[in-house]
């Protein structure tokens, strides 16, 4: 019978070797200087007369100055959290 690896080199043990495309996990400090960065460019590209270019880049700035905010509120939630959580253990003496 013919060599049929080729069809599904998993079943033969081959695996794809895992390559670094992880996206890289910015702070809430730098998404909120891309996101008001990205308003200056697009209101500068707009007074320049690219209005097309100003709106895509100025656009931008609302999801970058969310998810900044976001990121920052989950992380000051999960600091008093911990400071009021106790560990479920129960000292009664």
């Amino acid at each position: 019978m013919e060599n049929l690896n080729f069809i599904d080199p998993l079943l033969h043990g081959i695996t794809p070797e895992k390559v670094n495309n992880t996206i890289p996990n910015l702070s809430a400090k730098q998404l909120a200087c891309a996101g008001v960065s990205s308003l200056i460019v697009g209101a500068v590209l707009k007074k320049a007369g690219q209005n097309k270019v100003g709106n895509l880049i100025g656009g931008l700035a609302l999801p970058l100055l969310a998810s900044a905010a976001y990121k920052q509120f989950t992380k000051v939630i999960k600091a008093k959290k911990e400071l009021t959580d106790s560990s479920g253990i129960e000292y009664n003496h």
